[in-house]
């Protein structure tokens, strides 16, 4: 397996006629956690879903652990070993939360039991037997993170997951993010709260106009501070 969990090279991808992305490149190590940053409308949630095959046309080279993804399926490129979560969380409410983390295949193994599931997000252990949609903002992003754990996905996508969330819930997400990490997953972040994914990042990608405009390593933070500010409009 490489030591690269994701390669992508020259990335190109389009909405019908709307041309997004225009030569990404960047790679992610197996294990690191890395965000991709930048204003609503940069492009960040259009790479995810380009490298899953989720837009009308892509261009380029994507590979997954050394396998090349750019002309399969999307669910042939999600038994490679990928989890997606979502902005929109995508909860089944006529299911319960127990039923809405069974649900997903497993596609790999390795995927964590529930039991183990439960103990990382004590609230839906508590919640197990409520619809989804009856659930608070903050425990239906628990699991939304938490259907994709079971699958024996390596590499996490993972979409605003702090948005329109309490503080008290996003310090819980960081929490969960740091134990995913510590146990070797491979994790992007697309995010708008940069001092939530500052703490957490090896390094993150700067987008701009469907570009990679800067990469800034955790180290380079203090000193790249002012630039990240520029291009943030924070």
């Amino acid at each position: 397996m490489s030591s690269k969990a994701l390669e992508v090279d020259a990335l190109q991808s389009w909405y019908g006629e709307s041309h997004i992305l225009h030569g990404l490149r960047f790679s992610v190590a197996d294990g690191e956690v890395v965000t991709l940053l930048g204003r609503n409308g940069a492009g960040r949630s259009t790479i995810l879903k380009t490298i899953l095959g989720l837009t009308s046309k892509r261009a380029g080279s994507i590979k997954v652990y050394g396998t090349e993804t750019i002309d399969m399926a999307t669910y042939q490129i999600a038994r490679l070993g990928i989890g997606f979560c979502p902005e929109e969380r995508g909860i089944f409410s006529s299911l319960t939360t127990e039923e809405n983390l069974l649900l997903p295949p497993k596609i790999a193994s390795g995927g964590m039991g529930l039991d183990e599931i439960y103990e990382m997000f004590p609230n839906l252990y508590e919640r197990r037997n409520s619809p989804g949609t009856r659930l608070s903002g903050g425990e239906q992003q628990m699991l939304a993170m938490a259907r994709i754990l079971r699958t024996g996905a390596r590499l996490l996508l993972l979409d605003e997951i702090t948005e329109g969330l309490a503080p008290v819930i996003v310090q819980k997400l960081g929490e969960v993010v740091s134990k995913l990490r510590d146990k070797g997953f491979t994790i992007i972040l697309v995010e708008q709260n940069f001092r939530f994914a500052a703490q957490l990042a090896d390094r993150h990608y700067v987008v701009e106009g469907g570009l990679i405009v800067e990469v800034v390593e955790r180290a380079e933070l203090g000193t790249k501070a002012q630039l990240l500010n520029g291009y943030l409009g924070v």
